[in-house]
This record gives C-alpha cells, structure tokens and sequence, in this order.
C-alpha cells in the first residue's frame, strides 16, 4: 500500500486546487471500484470494506500533509515578514 500512497501523493500538489485533488481522488476511487469488480469482489467481502479504507485513509492522509505544506509555508512568510519590519525598524 505504500507504493499506492506514493502514487496518490505524486498525482496532486500543494498548488492544486482543492476541487483539482478532489478529481484525482474520483479517478483514484473508481479505479480501486474497477479493480475490485475484476476481481469479483462482493460488498460482503472483507478486502472490499480494507480496500475502500486504505483508499479514502491515502486521500485523508494526502490531505493532511498539504495542510501541513501550505501552514509551514505560511509560518515561514510571516517570519520572513516580522524579520524584515524588525531589522527596518533598527
């Protein structure tokens, strides 16, 4: 599953939007929802119910490393920002 997650993660990017991700993760989804009709998978079936969680729990994980991205990003402007109004300011 790792190497699933690493393809999930290389298929979006911070600068994506957020309804830009969302499409990746339909295409991801139903991929996974094609795969598991090949395989003759049941609802009823275990691998289906741990396959669908793995899938949505990459997405969630994704997302939260963007979240992270985007919050250090903007922790290191305002740094910048009050290093720069500082040394003015001397």
């Amino acid at each position: 599953m790792a190497d699933f997650s690493e393809l999930v993660a290389q298929a979006v990017n911070p600068s994506m939007t957020r309804s830009e991700r969302e499409a990746v993760y339909t295409v991801v989804r139903q991929a996974v929802q094609r795969l598991q009709e090949r395989e003759a998978l049941s609802p009823a079936d275990a691998r289906f119910a741990l396959q669908n969680h793995l899938v949505e729990e990459t997405i969630r994980d994704v997302e939260g490393e963007i979240a992270r991205t985007a919050a250090l990003r903007k922790l290191d402007d305002a740094l910048a920002a009050q290093n720069k109004a500082y040394n003015e300011r001397r």
